[in-house]
């Protein structure tokens, strides 16, 4: 009987070994040198992945134009992308409980969806995956992000695109801000270039603004202009506005409660009795994205405050056809201090974050693409485009052929279908990077960000999201869409009165839902953050 269990230890170590070699094997197989990219080995396997992206706007092709070819023609991969035709939140959620997302998986660093994917264990760990596949993965990552998006099982599920790092900000890099005050050049200048500072200096540019022009090219003139408003409110009359009032992020070292700043209050109210006065048009609080940059391109609106950089196939089409009426920065809102507006960069959280879902047949094809993107290789191209097809290099710098910049400036979706660089793909655009590679800058482009350089502060500290799944998520999420409800209520309101009735209504409300509550843990998550960041 011994004897037997001696042989029976005997085969059962033999089997581990011989287990143990063959995962070796396997492994060795799998893996590539350190160092070496794995994209390389791949470009004679042709791949295609399915890649969503959470925005309905997004419709740039693959496959048709330069970069995608060349690209495809680089690492074996074709893309399809996926994008929702209505609600981006919806959509996603619907992928998310039937376990159809596709392979790559596009969306905003805030959407509270990524921590459910991650909890649900529907997504790689993007460092699994390098560990075992392309090790090359930690070369074109930043050390600094990977530790902010790190979770605490130790596992990083996503990378963003478009980050600024505290180091990269305390270099000198001049990042800016994406936020501008606008107006349009000729009827600004018309009017007189006044102060629009104050809350009566505001209201009476725009009821001049309307007076002197009542319609733009046959059509009526859009006094005020706006982000869209969605479901929880609209960034133009809520965070961009209390960025340029300078209401501070926190006091004392406390996280403010920004809504409830009197000068943030007072700006509302000039806003309610515009539209009183019939100035707020009716198209800002229903129009989409689609019809925003449709108008903005027959430079429907006198004035908006908005992202910089959305503005820019806006800005070539009013370049194009009358230079005099393209939007320029100047000084927006301030507080009664007159104060200079507090501007957030671009932080650590990026704009967008990707995963690799492990719907994914191919993980180790997918982490050697997103590898690819994030390189220098890969940003040349998403970038520059093509050598010899979208810019030559003269005497060490790149420059745009002509006729290619002039596409650019006149017609951006032909130029995307011909050409696809310019951050087409966006999705892992490095702007560090791609700093190095201009040659020269779209002057009506760079005058709106230089205009934001002297009031920009590193603000990802204040980024606070919570886990999709707590409690706190649940109380945010429900004063958030309460604020979206109540928004257009105070801008629509027949008078201070019915405003001051709407807002006492509005605090009370979130007061039962527990604001106070919520404002301690906004607090402990911005230490944490900051602590994190080595900010004070």
């Amino acid at each position: 009987m011994r004897k037997n269990k001696v042989i029976i230890s005997l085969i059962i170590c033999i089997l581990i070994m011989l287990i143990g070699c063959s995962a070796k094997e396997n492994n060795e197989i799998d893996k590539v040198e350190d160092g070496a990219p794995a994209w390389e080995k791949y470009a004679q396997e042709p791949i295609t992945f399915d890649w969503y992206i959470n925005y309905s706007w997004y419709t740039t092709p693959w496959g048709q134009n330069a970069v995608s070819k060349v690209i495809t023609d680089e690492t074996g991969v074709s893309i399809k992308f996926v994008v929702p035709t209505g609600s981006e939140v919806q959509k996603l959620g619907a992928m998310i409980a039937s376990d159809t997302l596709p392979d790559f998986i596009t969306v905003g660093w805030w959407e509270t969806q990524v921590q459910t994917m991650v909890d649900q264990d529907m997504v790689y760990a993007l460092n699994l995956l390098a560990d075992q596949y392309d090790p090359y993965f930690y070369q074109v990552a930043d050390d600094q992000v990977i530790a902010w998006y790190q979770k605490e099982d130790g596992n990083l599920y996503a990378y963003p695109n478009s980050t600024y790092t505290p180091k990269d900000f305390e270099s000198g890099l001049n990042a800016g801000s994406n936020q501008n005050f606008l107006v349009r050049k000729d009827i600004y200048e018309a009017i007189g270039s006044p102060d629009m500072t104050t809350t009566q200096g505001f209201k009476n540019a725009i009821i001049k603004a309307e007076e002197m022009f009542p319609s733009v090219s046959g059509e009526p003139l859009i006094p005020i202009g706006s982000d869209e408003f969605f479901e929880e409110g609209c960034n133009s009359f809520d965070k961009y506005l209390q960025n340029f009032l300078a209401v501070p992020y926190e006091v004392d070292g406390v996280y403010n409660k920004r809504f409830l700043d009197k000068d943030y209050i007072s700006w509302l109210k000039m806003y309610r009795e515009l539209n009183e006065l019939g100035y707020l048009s009716e198209d800002i609080f229903i129009d989409k994205r689609a019809q925003l940059e449709e108008k903005m391109a027959k430079g429907r609106y006198f004035c908006l405050l908005y992202q910089g950089s959305d503005i820019q196939a806006s800005q070539k089409t009013l370049n194009a056809t009358n230079p005099e009426s393209v939007y320029i920065a100047v000084d927006g809102p301030k507080n009664s201090k007159g104060d200079d507006p507090i501007l957030p960069s671009t932080g650590i959280n990026g704009w967008t974050i990707t995963l690799i879902s492990k719907n994914c047949k191919n993980p180790e094809r997918a982490i050697a693409f997103l590898s690819y993107l994030m390189s220098e290789e890969g940003q040349k191209k998403v970038f520059l485009g093509v050598e010899g097809v979208t810019y030559d290099v003269v005497d060490g710098e790149y420059v745009i052929k002509p006729e290619v910049e002039k596409l650019l400036n006149t017609d951006r979706a032909e130029y995307d279908r011909l050409y696809g660089a310019d951050d087409a793909y966006w999705m892992l655009q490095n702007n560090v990077m791609q700093d190095q590679w201009l040659a020269k800058t779209d002057p009506l482009m760079k005058s709106l960000k230089d205009w934001t350089i002297p009031y920009t502060e590193y603000t990802s500290q204040y980024d606070v999201v919570f886990d999709a799944d707590s409690n706190y998520a649940q109380i945010d999420k429900k004063i958030k869409v309460e604020w979206g409800k109540t928004l257009p209520l105070l801008l629509l309101a027949d008078s201070e009165e019915e405003f001051d009735d709407i807002f006492g209504r509005y605090t009370n409300k979130i007061n039962e839902m527990g604001y106070d509550r919520l404002n301690k843990e906004y607090t402990k998550v911005m230490q944490e953050s900051k602590s994190k960041l080595g900010l004070k």
